[in-house]
């Protein structure tokens, strides 16, 4: 009886550190590249479903920022009107709302030069959304983080998620 209780409890603790990291996407803007000029945004999002919990993540050298602006701001690439910057090198955002989400870099001539980034962000509950409307109400969350220079976001669930599984098995072994 008491073997079956400590199963189960490794058991739903084993669906717990796997399925609750995979509920959320964390998104390296621009991958190896990051925030930079010269590279194609548009084209980077294109084949990617944002939803609401996701992060968007920019690294940059500090002569860079991230600004959240407007979708006029976007398309005219104007700065000193942003929602929400950063210029730390390491700018997590978090996508707290659905509807278009529009980020440019706010140095003179940079957005011109590529970089602004739109994502439209589903309703974590939708499998598509059709609203198409831009979000104006609640700005995305803005956290600054370290993070390594690196291209690949690495994160520690996936490993957590392996080794509490091995730590199960071998209880549940030895329990039985």
């Amino acid at each position: 009886m008491a073997s079956s209780s400590v199963g189960m409890a490794c058991l739903g603790l084993i669906l717990y550190m796997v399925v609750v990291p995979s509920l959320a996407t964390v998104y390296t803007v621009g991958d190896a590249s990051g925030w930079a000029t010269g590279v194609d945004y548009s084209s980077w999002a294109s084949d990617k479903t944002f939803k609401v919990g996701d992060s968007l993540v920019f690294n940059y050298p500090t002569s860079h920022t991230v600004e959240e602006v407007s979708s006029s701001d976007y398309s005219a690439c104007t700065v000193g009107k942003a929602i929400s910057t950063d210029s730390t090198g390491a700018t997590t955002i978090n996508l707290k709302t659905a509807g278009t989400h529009y980020f440019i870099c706010g140095v003179a001539g940079h957005c011109e030069n590529g970089m602004k980034l739109a994502v439209k962000v589903e309703s974590a509950s939708s499998s598509s959304s059709s609203t198409d409307k831009p979000s104006t109400t609640s700005p995305s969350t803005t956290t600054t983080t370290k993070i390594p220079d690196s291209s690949s976001s690495w994160s520690l669930s996936p490993v957590l998620a392996f080794v509490t599984t091995w730590v199960a098995l071998c209880v549940m072994m030895v329990v039985s």
